[in-house]
């Protein structure tokens, strides 16, 4: 059975578990339900969190210098990296504003008594400025040792743009990290592995505690989620259309990718068909070649629509008041961590500890959504790949190279722009 089947039949026993231990709470002895969650459900859950967040910081670390430091297209890097990169911050801000605006409108975590948790009691968000002083890490050693994930991107950010600038002496630093990568996104699959038993732990003890009523908020969550990501995606279409980049041949000629990586939750994996549609599509081989693979390491418009929204998700649900620093620092770090998100299923739960802590809300946060998440990640991935095209489609025809492209008329004949 594949991971992603026992995942979502370890969600449907934890709900059923959790809601007959809160129904029969009345008929066991006095506090044994309590005794369970707090002995056996708990440190499981939490065990499966630390597992988590045993990868990230390694795999943040090689995703982003990987990313810096890739030469294969060195002459389309000078070209059309700094173009790309402010498209994808300005997108990425935007999709991440979505999921905050829909998070607030729908408000899915409220309406219901506050969930309490040991790690939730007396955490409070630091200040902006000292948030901001603490991003710069006075030890990279220590940053990665500590776990600090801020930290240890400004710190890849860093040494990457200087290994970019010696490539040859580099070069074995760079084979070793690339090396380091492969292996953290292996411990990874084998963390997946073990995601059904953390999710059936994490969801029981949740319902065990709560009832009914937040899987009735579950509910409301993935509608949220899924009307943020689609928002994303029209927008995408309606700047294809305003800017003449052909929204319906888009569709039909990425079709194909949209679907694979829906299906497959993985974008690394949509890249070959997304590099062949992309010729298709009629956009220019240089550009393709250079701007997808670029993309599909940095641009994650389902991670920042996904971060935005959950952490307003999980205030709303610990009943923490949504304030202006909070807001900014949310915003702040999920752009941060929408670019530095790796491109495999499961990886946006790895991705939420760094927003969830750097605002001071409680990281259970990630256990109450881990059970539903591989229904909308599926919905993120898609629209991960089609940011990184559509991206790509925007750049070239603002930029005036499409008048020798190959275009489909309505017809589907190619003809020359």
């Amino acid at each position: 059975m594949s991971v992603t089947r026992q995942i979502l039949l370890a969600l449907v026993f934890g709900i059923i578990t959790g809601l007959v231990l809160n129904a029969s709470a009345g008929a066991l002895p006095e506090g044994s339900v309590a005794w369970l969650d707090a002995n056996l459900l708990t440190p499981v859950g939490n065990i499966f969190l630390r597992l988590l967040q045993f990868v990230v910081v390694p795999m943040v670390f090689g995703a982003l210098i990987l990313s810096l430091t890739n030469r294969e297209h060195g002459a389309a890097v000078g070209r059309h990296a700094g173009r790309l990169l402010a498209g994808y911050v300005l997108t990425s801000a935007i999709a991440l504003a979505l999921g905050m605006l829909v998070a607030q409108w729908l408000s899915p975590g409220t309406g219901a008594e506050s969930l309490a948790s040991p790690s939730s009691e007396g955490r409070h968000a630091d200040s902006l400025s000292q948030w901001l002083v603490e991003l710069v890490p006075n030890n990279p050693f220590t940053a990665i040792s500590s776990g600090g994930l801020l930290q240890v991107i400004f710190a890849a950010a860093l040494i990457g743009i200087a290994m970019r600038a010696l490539p040859v002496d580099s070069a074995p630093l760079r084979r070793l990290i690339e090396s380091g990568y492969t292996v953290t996104l292996k411990v990874l699959e084998f963390v997946l592995k073990l995601a059904p038993y953390g999710v059936f732990a994490l969801i029981t003890s949740v319902i065990a505690s709560q009832g009914l009523d937040l899987l009735l908020r579950l509910g409301m969550y993935v509608v949220g989620l899924s009307l943020a990501l689609a928002l994303m995606a029209v927008l995408y279409l309606v700047l294809l259309g305003i800017t003449g980049a052909r929204p319906l041949a888009f569709v039909k000629h990425f079709g194909q990718s949209l679907g694979f990586a829906f299906g497959t939750a993985s974008s690394g994996a949509t890249l070959p068909l997304a590099l062949g549609n992309a010729r298709s599509y009629g956009m220019s081989e240089s550009l393709a070649s250079f701007a997808l693979p670029f993309g599909t390491a940095l641009k994650r418009d389902g991670a920042a629509v996904l971060q935005g929204f959950n952490a307003l998700f999980v205030a709303q649900l610990f009943s923490i008041d949504i304030t202006t620093s909070l807001l900014i620092t949310v915003f702040t770090t999920g752009l941060l961590v929408s670019f530095s998100t790796a491109g495999v299923p499961g990886a946006g739960l790895v991705a939420m500890t760094t927003v969830l802590g750097a605002a001071g809300l409680p990281l259970e946060g990630v256990a109450v959504v881990a059970g539903v998440d591989r229904f909308t990640d599926g919905l993120r991935t898609a629209l991960n790949v089609m940011g990184n095209c559509a991206n790509a489609a925007l750049l070239e025809r603002l930029d005036g190279r499409s008048q020798v492209s190959p275009s489909v008329n309505d017809e589907g004949e190619r003809s020359t722009v």
